[in-house]
């Protein structure tokens, strides 16, 4: 056998695998022998059958079925050899495939395209701007965030006449007839100069307006329309009141409390605000958290500039999920698969040239708080807590096991953008939820 390398360029190869008779006859024959024991043929008692008659019927299959395995394991132990890292699987050369005469043939050459990077440079000391970003919660968005919860949690009324904030349920038409829709009016969504008309009122009670002046945000959404027909509300509609729906504030009492907590773990009016307030700042943080961290990986993607094989990945990515997608999806795709690539070779590359592993444990105790948040507002608390272990294991096991190694992945993902951080010595910033929104938003 004879194996030889070809690099087309700093990132495709091809490479060749000769064999001659030598090398995979004794193998066929073994296999052939072991056939003739065990074969049952018409004419013969089991196992009597001639060996030159399993030749004829079985040979060209077991000949190809032990090529192919001695291909593929001398070529995956051929480039575990290789400094370099392979991306994706080798792809064969199908057209050399197509001329083989497997009943006559007895040398054999094979050719695999390969794709491959090889010398990743991550530069970390001096060359990053890191911040791990926490939150300094106002006290604005929590009075909000309470108010929602007691909205959310109120009593739905119907009143005799409207105030602020009501919904008005009713039917909207046009003057001229051309348009006519009934639809509920959150009042919270009309233009300030506009609202006082539609205080005051009661059922059958009807409103002179113009809804592209009225309705001051997401016309199509409020009135339920496409966008193309919101367009056409403008000029004189009549908006005739058929209900009036309010919610009243759920009082801040105990039954509100567990309903929200669980029975008895708030029990004053300080501590529900209080536990608002870490609630918030914890999800806050966890989302300031992720944005750091993509921080991170898009400037050492950046700066480390690693050069994928681009024609040879776009091949095997539509070979690998044959008939599932299209050449124009994987087109489109490309740019976020590079991505994350990129960011799994520096990431591999940091955790071994740094001796991080992501050990059991740590893939249970990450496994443990993706469950507790999953849950976190079904009130299970110590029921939870008590079966967490079967929870964990039934999870781990799913997928064939892909969820073990997809959460594997993660813990180490985890531990190497800590190094990083500390390598970069990130700094540590307090910011408003209006500047994270902002920051989200850039």
């Amino acid at each position: 056998m004879e194996i030889t390398l070809d690099k087309h360029s700093a990132n495709q190869a091809s490479v060749k695998i000769k064999l001659n008779e030598a090398d995979y006859q004794p193998k066929v024959d073994a296999k052939l022998k072991d056939y003739a024991k065990k074969a049952n043929i018409k004419g013969f008692r089991p196992g009597k059958a001639p060996v030159s008659m399993v030749k004829r019927m079985y040979g060209t299959s077991v000949l190809v079925d032990e090529i192919n395995s001695m291909l593929s394991s001398s070529l995956n132990e051929y480039l575990k050899g290789q400094t370099f890292r392979i991306l994706g699987d080798p792809l064969p050369v199908i057209e050399d495939a197509d001329k083989i005469d497997w009943n006559n043939q007895k040398d054999f050459e094979f050719e695999y395209k390969i794709g491959f990077v090889e010398n990743v440079d991550i530069q970390l000391e001096g060359s990053l701007e890191a911040i791990s970003y926490s939150i300094e919660m106002d006290e604005k968005e929590v009075d909000n965030t309470i108010e929602n919860l007691r909205s959310q949690y109120g009593n739905m009324t119907n009143p005799e006449v409207s105030e602020e904030n009501d919904f008005l349920y009713g039917d909207l038409k046009a003057i001229d007839g051309s348009f006519e829709k009934t639809f509920s009016l959150p009042l919270s969504k009309v233009d300030g100069r506009s609202l006082k008309k539609f205080l005051g009122l009661k059922k059958e009670d009807t409103v002179e307006l113009d809804p592209s002046k009225v309705i001051k945000e997401d016309l199509a959404g409020v009135v339920g329309v496409t966008e193309e027909e919101a367009a056409q509300l403008t000029g004189k509609f009549e908006f005739t009141v058929k209900n009036i729906n309010r919610t009243e504030l759920a009082e801040l009492n105990q039954e509100f409390f567990d309903k929200l907590f669980g029975e008895g773990q708030v029990d004053t009016e300080e501590a529900f605000r209080a536990k608002v307030r870490d609630i918030m700042s914890e999800n806050y943080n966890k989302e300031l958290k992720v944005y750091s961290d993509e921080q991170i990986k898009e400037q050492l993607i950046a700066k480390t500039n690693i050069d994928l094989p681009e024609a040879f990945l776009k091949e095997w990515l539509l070979k690998a999920n044959d008939g599932k997608v299209t050449a124009e999806q994987v087109e489109k795709e490309y740019p976020i698969y590079a991505k994350q690539l990129s960011w799994t070779i520096i990431s591999n590359e940091l955790a071994k040239n740094n001796e991080i592993q992501a050990e059991h444990e740590d893939v249970i105790e990450k496994t443990k708080d993706m469950i507790r948040e999953q849950f976190a507002s079904s009130g299970l608390g110590a029921q939870l807590e008590a079966s967490m272990d079967m929870f964990v294991d039934n999870y781990l096991k799913g997928n064939e096991g892909q969820n073990y190694m997809q959460m594997l992945t993660s813990v180490q993902n985890d531990k190497v953008l800590t190094f990083v951080k500390e390598k970069a010595n990130a700094k540590e910033e307090k910011i408003s939820v209006d500047k994270f929104q902002k920051l989200l938003a850039n």
